[in-house]
């Protein structure tokens, strides 16, 4: 099976380099707030689905939970695992793929880490995939980017330059999907990377959920968890229960 671009883009340390700047204090206020509201009990267990290098995971086990963070790549989990303990672990893992069966209490698929794949289709057994691993009264959380202010405010053309590299990026909407070029040399050596998101609406994820046996409960904007505005939100949270 020919790789996706998401399984090259997110294992190359130049992705890393290119979004250092991703803001730890942020991740912890949107966790101190979501825990604040969905209150999860103290030996609750949490699966952070997509979790990179396990920020919000490392948050959640400070705060002394049961979280196992799961990631396609290989490099963010090797990463992650310097902060395992007995009530944290990390494995490599395609949220596409059956993990455990009602086991998790809560799961959380946060910073846009959806979206990446070619049908809904895949989407809806992803999401099927998510269902599975909750306890009968468990929540899911899915945090995706407002596609609507997105789409509106894009910045169709920047570079950035970071640890002497000069990274260009072009982004466009192209049949539904929001595309983001990469391109810069590094050593001689000219790469090019994409990433391509589905431009989802509210309206798309509460279709895709209910066709996997969700339901969504509350919609909120932002990570201080204002209500949700499509013309002036920055995100999409979904609190989602087994319908």
């Amino acid at each position: 099976m020919q790789r996706k671009w998401f399984q090259y883009w997110f294992n190359s340390p130049y992705y890393h380099i290119l979004y250092q700047q991703r803001n730890d204090a942020e991740a912890e206020f949107f966790i101190d707030n979501l825990t604040k509201y969905l209150n999860p009990q103290p030996d609750s267990k949490i699966l952070d689905i997509a979790c990179g290098k396990g920020r919000h995971s490392i948050y959640l086990n400070k705060k002394g939970f049961d979280v196992t963070g799961i990631d396609l790549s290989e490099q963010s989990i090797k990463y992650a695992r310097q902060f395992e303990n007995n009530k944290l672990h990390f494995l490599v893992h395609d949220m596409r793929k059956l993990f455990y069966i009602n086991y998790f209490d809560v799961a959380l698929n946060l910073f846009t880490s959806f979206g990446y794949f070619d049908t809904e289709k895949e989407h809806v057994n992803a999401l099927k995939t998510f269902r599975k691993c909750l306890k009968a009264e468990g929540t899911l959380v899915v945090d995706y980017f407002n596609t609507e202010k997105i789409i509106r405010n894009l910045n169709h053309c920047e570079a950035k330059e970071l640890d002497g590299i000069t990274f260009n990026i072009t982004k466009n909407v192209v049949d539904g999907k929001i595309i983001k070029k990469i391109n810069f040399d590094d050593q001689g050596k000219v790469y090019n990377f994409e990433e391509r998101v589905q431009a989802f609406s509210f309206e798309d994820f509460e279709r895709m959920l209910t066709k996997a046996g969700m339901v969504i409960q509350k919609s909120f904007g932002s990570y201080a968890l204002d209500d949700f505005d499509e013309s002036s939100s920055d995100r999409l949270i979904l609190i989602c229960k087994k319908a």
